[in-house]
């Protein structure tokens, strides 16, 4: 009898036999590559929308239905379409800001249910009208959801700082580990652009307010990435190449101060100020001009920090040593909140570059 049960279980493996009920085929699944999620006309309820992917020569589809649970979604395209939506390419989940002002914990969860959503899809805040810009944008760009995944894909593989690229794993883990606060990029989006506005600052699951794109490169160089392809300060009308940066925090209980000191390299790439950078004089001279305008910008970064009460560079961490008593994060946020701030920045800097 045992020999005959180990004779059939070979049999069912290697004649592919499964024990769960997906039984289709690759013509019969619809994978799609992002969602989309806004506020629906009824209260409570979500408006979710998606590309669907085109079999053989059929034209690309956009999906829309309003309901209150995101499966209920993808039961509603399934009664429209011939094919099963499923979400095991899932990649870029589109949240539209009033959505992220009430909170995208329970969003996530919800769509973390289906075992065969990764954890390391994208997420992005969106403002305008998505909708819009996917039904104009579909009939000129045929791979439009792929090209929108591999624009994300591209920034985080490269690391290059440009923009904010943040995974449904990076933002459950800043969310549930203590002294840190999740971060989204966030975009613009109406009929023929699509923008990155800057970086959506997020907490307790909502999003409270955000960096916008000139103040975003400072905080980059801030952030694990440390680094910059291009950093425009347009008041010096200077522009420079290949930033790096290297960044100590020290947090003082006894005084009630934070202390970032950030080390900055790089190299001019492009000038139009009213230096001649002939000299030496005049080069050290614009060098001065950058650090303090780096120093104005960081500090002022870092009370809009406060003024959000988030903690989105995970300071706190630098407040618990081994050798001290630890502190709560409870405490911690009320020391955050009224810390006195201070900035150094001391720039290395090539000359302009040929």
């Amino acid at each position: 009898m045992k020999k005959l049960i180990i004779l059939l279980s070979l049999i069912c493996l290697l004649s592919g036999c499964s024990f769960t009920n997906q039984k289709n085929t690759v013509e019969e699944i619809a994978p799609v590559t992002f969602l989309t999620v806004k506020e629906g006309e009824d209260k409570g309820n979500i408006a979710v929308s998606t590309l669907v992917p085109p079999a053989l020569d059929e034209e690309r589809q956009f999906f829309s239905a309003e309901v209150k649970l995101l499966e209920q979604a993808r039961k509603e395209f399934n009664m429209k379409y011939y094919r099963e939506i499923r979400l095991g390419q899932l990649r870029v989940l589109f949240i539209d800001e009033k959505i992220a002002n009430s909170g995208i914990v329970s969003l996530i969860d919800m769509l973390l249910t289906d075992q065969e959503v990764s954890h390391r899809v994208f997420l992005v805040v969106t403002k305008g009208d998505i909708e819009s810009f996917v039904n104009k944008q579909m009939k000129k760009q045929k791979d439009l959801d792929y090209y929108l995944y591999r624009m994300l894909k591209h920034y985080e593989r490269d690391n290059q700082g440009e923009i904010t690229v943040t995974d449904i794993h990076e933002f459950m883990e800043k969310f549930y580990t203590p002294f840190s606060d999740p971060f989204i990029p966030v975009f613009n989006m109406e009929e023929d652009h699509f923008n990155y506005e800057g970086t959506g600052l997020f907490r307790n699951g909502k999003l409270v307010g955000q960096i916008d794109k000139e103040q975003d490169q400072f905080f980059q160089l801030l952030s694990p990435s440390k680094s910059l392809k291009n950093m425009v300060i347009d008041p010096l009308d200077v522009s420079l190449g290949e930033v790096r940066s290297k960044v100590e925090t020290q947090v003082n209980l006894a005084n009630n101060t934070v202390t970032l000191k950030v080390h900055y390299r790089g190299n001019i790439d492009e000038y139009h100020g009213k230096e001649s950078l002939d000299s030496k004089e005049s080069f050290y001279q614009l060098i001065d001009e950058i650090e303090s305008y780096l120093k104005e910008e960081n500090v002022s970064l870092l009370k809009k920090f406060q003024e959000l009460k988030v903690d989105p560079l995970e300071i706190g961490r630098q407040a618990t040593t081994p050798i001290s008593k630890p502190m709560s994060e409870e405490d911690w946020r009320k020391f955050w909140e009224s810390a006195n701030i201070k900035v150094e920045c001391h720039l290395q800097l090539e000359p302009l570059s040929i």
